[in-house]
């Protein structure tokens, strides 16, 4: 930010020089990135451009700053006379009608009104000043606006109200294609997603950017509504960026403004242009939006502050440190704690952090010795730290590559995998003009990473991704965290499922333990053959093979199969629960039953109506493979399964299991119309 010296001092009772300055701002976080001498009518005046990061908004302004000065230095702070000017006995409302129909944008939008000014330049003084940093003179009432954006940070703009039809001002949302001539005279259609301010009927500025032509003041004007107001920080940065729109009211604006600043820079500014320029000002305000903020409170201990800083700063210092800022710092009695109270011109206090990093900045960074030893504490991994670890083991055993891919999808890509009932999230960000959709699964990412190793000429791809998926539901913004895998299908697509499958039980194996784990049969556009994944009987996602419609989409040429989870779920439930017994003592009898049943025969309902005999003995039932051949029959297929009989106590003998095993074959006979394959 262009800083004048000889301004900065004019809020100090000491002044400081250019060295002192410099030393003592950048020991407070923001140091110089230039020195330019000015010789004015009044004498020469240094400007400093000082760096100041875009969490501290509250510094870009001349006050701001000296009031860094002033906490680091010793020195006073007095900051500007913002009282009104005697007004007239008529109320603002009687000249000027505002409606702000945007609030979410437009948080606080204020109004006043002075008649009878006489345009004229501005007196030497301020002339000097706005020179002292390179701005430009215009006219007294432009530049006791650009004045006081610069003296307190809340940027202002005045219309000529003669040019405002029907002397009304609307706070609206552009329509599509509406033309705007910007004060420097640049030309624009606007999108509707654009706050612009109006008049009765067309747009005289772009909120928080930069005034239009129509309205500006001139030195025929008489009367001037004077705004000031509060916008959204991403509305106004999105529009700047879009129109290429630039301005010292949008740099402020995009990185926050204090909201109870409104108000004192509007009295401050209407002061200056009775002072300066003449004529009446109506009585009150318009305003339009929030009441006056509130100030927060954080509470700082005492003993994380020291232990984070590793010095011992004694809590009259820390007291001493925290004052000037107008922190208004409170000791508990039993001074284990800081309780501060935040001014609403400090948005980047949050937290206790916070506190603890204006202490030690304060306290200054060089009076922090560099510890020739670093203590660490051995500490077990976070649950969720540990569970992605063990994920990333199973999945990578399996031989699966992890991706990191890009969020942004095409929207005839992304569409299909849109949840029923929920919409796409877009971006208008003109550098996503192909892709300006917010994916709502991450399939569409591993398709398009497929296709890449297509072109490329890699075969057996094997890949796996976890990140967030976002959609739209009732203006709200729903964001889930997904794990997706995708394998080419190797020998059959039968055996790329049941192999993902295996691979997918493993997992919940390593990170759920004992859990019922099950697959249902899923209707799905995008699988040719799907299933829903279920835990314990709730959903937690799907697996399928890729149909050739979606496979068309991404130009895929092999058969693909995927799978999505719910995250987490997954890594929620980790460490696993499992149960344990004595190994076995005794040998088990395994018998393997092929039978021929219907195609449409699930396995899960053969497997229901085995485990709802509870054969004697049976202790493990597994699922072998399908088979299908013209000598079974057209419609039909063979399934086999091995059962597992095991008695605790002594050796099995084959006549033992014999009838449980007959008993099962009556059962599938009777149930399912089945036959035994020999």
């Amino acid at each position: 930010m262009n800083t004048s010296l000889a301004w900065l001092n004019s809020y100090l009772d000491r002044p400081v020089d250019v060295e002192e300055a410099e030393t003592l701002l950048t020991n407070a976080g923001f140091p110089f990135d230039g020195l330019e001498t000015h010789d004015l009518s009044d004498g020469s005046d240094t400007e400093m451009d000082v760096e100041v990061t875009s969490n501290r908004s509250d510094c870009l302004s001349h006050v701001g700053l000296a009031r860094e000065v002033s906490a680091t230095s010793g020195r006073a702070l007095g900051e500007p006379d913002c009282s009104l000017p005697p007004g007239g006995a008529e109320p603002a409302e009687q000249f000027a009608t505002v409606r702000n129909e945007e609030t979410g944008l437009c948080p606080i939008y204020t109004a006043r009104v002075i008649r009878g000014v006489k345009i004229a330049p501005s007196p030497q003084w301020m002339i000097n000043r706005l020179a002292a940093i390179g701005q430009p003179t215009v006219n007294n009432v432009v530049d006791i606006t650009n004045y006081v954006l610069h003296e307190l940070g809340q940027p202002l703009h005045a219309f000529d109200m003669a040019r405002l039809r029907e002397n009304t001002i609307v706070v609206r949302r552009a329509t599509e294609g509406e033309e705007f001539e910007a004060i420097d005279h640049t030309k624009h259609k606007l999108r509707s997603d654009m706050l612009v301010i109006a008049d009765a009927e067309v747009p005289v500025a772009i909120a928080g950017v930069m005034g239009g032509v129509d309205s500006e003041v001139t030195e025929s004007t008489t009367d001037i509504l004077l705004e000031s107001a509060q916008f959204e920080m991403l509305s106004v940065r999105t529009t700047s960026r879009a129109l290429k729109l630039q301005s010292d009211s949008s740099f402020r604006f995009e990185r926050g403004v204090d909201p109870n600043g409104v108000d004192k820079a509007s009295c401050r500014a209407a002061q200056l242009i009775v002072e300066l320029a003449g004529g009446t000002l109506a009585k009150g305000v318009i305003r339009t939006g929030a009441d006056a903020a509130q100030p927060r409170t954080i509470t700082m201990r005492i003993q994380r502050c020291l232990d984070l800083l590793g010095i011992n700063v004694p809590i009259d210092r820390m007291m001493e440190l925290l004052s000037p800022l107008q922190l208004q710092p409170q000791l508990s009695d039993d001074q284990s704690t800081i309780t501060c109270t935040i001014p609403t011109f400090r948005l980047d206090l949050e937290r206790e952090i916070d506190l603890i990093e204006e202490v030690a900045r304060l306290h200054g960074y060089d009076h922090i010795d560099v510890q020739s030893k670093i203590h660490i504490e051995a500490r077990p991994l976070q649950k969720d730290i540990a569970a992605r670890q063990r994920l990333d083991e199973v999945l990578t055993a399996h031989g699966l590559h992890e991706t990191i891919s890009f969020s942004f999808v095409k929207p005839k890509q992304g569409n299909p995998f849109l949840p029923e009932g929920e919409d796409a999230l877009m971006i208008g960000d003109e550098r996503r003009k192909a892709e300006p959709m917010l994916r709502p699964s991450l399939l569409p990412s591993l398709l398009t990473c497929r296709k890449i190793n297509q072109d490329a000429g890699n075969s057996a791809v094997r890949l796996y991704e976890a990140a967030s998926t976002w959609t739209r539901k009732n203006d709200g913004v729903i964001e889930r965290e997904r794990l997706s895998i995708l394998c080419d299908v190797g020998e059959s697509a039968d055996v790329s499922l049941r192999d993902l499958r295996g691979t997918i039980e493993e997992m919940l194996q390593h990170l759920i333990g004992d859990a019922l784990v099950t697959f249902e049969p899923l209707n799905s556009t995008i699988y040719s053959t799907g299933a829903s994944v279920k835990l314990n009987g709730d959903s937690i996602g799907s697996i399928g093979l890729v149909s050739s419609d979606t496979s068309n989409l991404f130009d895929l040429q092999n058969q693909v199969v995927v799978a999505e989870l719910d995250a987490p779920v997954l890594v929620g439930a980790y460490p696993p629960s499992r149960s344990v017994s004595q190994l076995p003592k005794y040998p088990a009898i395994e018998r393997d039953l092929s039978i021929v049943v219907a195609e449409d025969v699930r396995w899960d309902t053969v497997e229901q109506i085995v485990r709802d005999l509870k054969p004697d003995m049976m202790d493990e039932l597994q699922f072998i493979t399908v088979y299908r051949g013209k000598q079974l029959g057209k419609g039909k297929k063979s399934v086999s399964f091995r059962m597992t009989f095991r008695d605790p106590q002594t050796t099995l003998r084959h006549e033992q299991v014999d009838p449980q095993v007959a008993q099962v074959v009556d059962a599938l006979k009777s149930k399912l119309n089945a036959e035994l394959r020999g």
